[in-house]
């Protein structure tokens, strides 16, 4: 059996704690690989090898770490193909979405390219008398994120490509779901000339999490996943004195506007609703149609389309989605299903039971579409994180609108209008994180994502 090693020091390490993770094949629903769990001991290695090798590269100028970016960004790109169905094999994303997932990461290796530029400082004239003030961007040191199974090359990339090309050294604990792109990357960056130990990969559970979140050494943190397990990193973070961004659950909405293009926004849904196998924390699994006609017409297009849609293995170049991740979350989302259920939801399509030929082990749940969800139902306050696709029925905009301004998860919304002032003023009058005027998935861009890496605070 293959085993998955830490990174450490420029070089793969086992591990010494005993301690191992089973790595699932999703497509088969068989052990492909073991991923070793580190220790506190481990990880105090790793944080203390950091330590060191952040000194040099600190002092190296912005132009010299700049190269270092550039020759990373062509290595991933020379390796694409290898790092697609590395990641595809793990998560059981198809292929196509495993190359987006590696494209978007690119997207920040290639931002960060342009460092010498985004570290430059200020300078006051005259800030009083006979004073002078400059103001200088310097890394903070060690910092450290801990990334989700979802998205194991994006994410990392997104987390750690900023940081570094700011001069941190990172330590990096990817999801023990699907350990093997984060370790390929680090490969990959050490190949591009990063100096060993600047970039640590630590495979490991809750034990190596806490020693993140409490070690004095690492000066910031940066976590993505479960909202529950995001409060709980903020609190220890802060409690700790470092920096910390953690993202949690969503539950976005789109908003279906009776003057809506209704081809075109069942094309945009479908996608956004189904595509990954719903494993996206901007994937888009409620839609509220304003007015009953507009409803009627939406869902008997929208069966239709989720019916078209091939679930395959994630290998497969014709299907849309591949399995979900685990045996688990497998279980969890089936739950749910039975969950919308037993509230009274009106169950279109029911993805449970799918089994493909010879692949009937495997972690598959085809495409599930309710309608008449309502916003009291515990179905529709929590994230499925699965493929399905929640109808909330609205009679108005207003309505409409506070759905997600009232929902625990106010992440991200769309409008699908052809009425520029009703996308203006919905835009401005909802409470949410981020909106979109005829635009199904809401993922931040490069340049927004990396922004705070840009200043002394290097995590994205």
């Amino acid at each position: 059996m293959r085993d998955i090693h830490h990174f450490l020091n420029g070089r793969a390490v086992l591990g010494a704690s005993g301690r191992f993770g089973d790595v699932y094949d999703p497509n088969t629903g068989k052990v492909q690989a073991r991923v070793a769990l580190a220790s506190s001991a481990e990880v105090d290695t790793a944080v203390a090898q950091a330590v060191k090798a952040q000194a040099g590269w600190a002092q190296m100028n912005p132009q010299r770490r700049a190269r270092v970016m550039f020759a990373f960004k062509g290595l991933i790109e020379a390796n694409v193909d290898e790092l697609a169905l590395l990641l595809s094999s793990e998560h059981g994303k198809v292929v196509a979405d495993a190359r987006g997932d590696i494209q978007r990461g690119l997207e920040v290796v290639e931002f960060a390219c342009g460092i010498p530029h985004l570290l430059k400082g200020d300078y006051t004239e005259g800030a009083g008398p006979g004073i002078d003030v400059y103001s200088m961007r310097q890394p903070l040191g060690v910092v450290a994120g801990i990334t989700p199974f979802n998205f194991p090359a994006m994410i990392p990339l997104w987390m750690s490509a900023v940081a570094l090309a700011c001069g941190n050294a990172f330590i990096l604990k990817p999801s023990e779901k699907d350990p093997s792109v984060p370790v390929r990357l680090a490969e990959l960056a050490l190949e591009a000339g990063l100096p060993e130990g600047v970039l640590q990969v630590v495979h490991g559970d809750r034990e190596a999490v806490d020693v993140l979140l409490r070690h004095p050494d690492i000066k910031a943190i940066s976590f993505v996943g479960s909202s529950d397990i995001a409060h709980y990193v903020y609190q220890q973070g802060a409690l700790y004195g470092k920096r910390v961004q953690a993202m949690g659950g969503a539950k976005n909405h789109g908003i279906i506007m009776p003057d809506a293009d209704l081809d075109q926004v069942v094309k945009d849904i479908v996608g956004a609703a189904y595509g990954s196998a719903g494993e996206r924390c901007m994937a888009l699994p409620v839609a509220v149609p304003v007015g009953a006609k507009t409803a009627d017409a939406f869902v008997e297009r929208m069966i239709d389309a989720a019916r078209g849609l091939k679930v395959g293995i994630s290998t497969d170049a014709d299907a849309h989605y591949g399995p979900v991740v685990s045996a688990a979350h497998k279980a969890k989302v089936e739950s749910y299903i039975q969950m919308g259920v037993d509230e009274g939801a009106e169950l279109l399509l029911d993805g449970r039971g799918l089994k493909l030929q010879g692949h009937e082990e495997g972690y598959f749940i085809g495409p599930t579409l309710f309608d008449r969800v309502k916003p009291a139902m515990k179905t529709y306050q929590d994230e499925i994180f699965g493929p399905v696709l929640q109808i909330v029925r609205a009679e108005t905009l207003e309505e409409a609108a506070s759905l997600p301004s009232d929902h625990a998860y106010g992440n991200g919304v769309a409008i699908f209008t052809r009425n520029g002032l009703a996308a203006r003023e919905f835009a401005a009058k909802v409470n949410v994180g981020m909106v979109g005027i005829n635009v199904p998935i809401l993922c931040p861009w490069p340049t927004t994502v990396s922004a705070a890496g840009s200043a002394r605070p290097s995590v994205t």
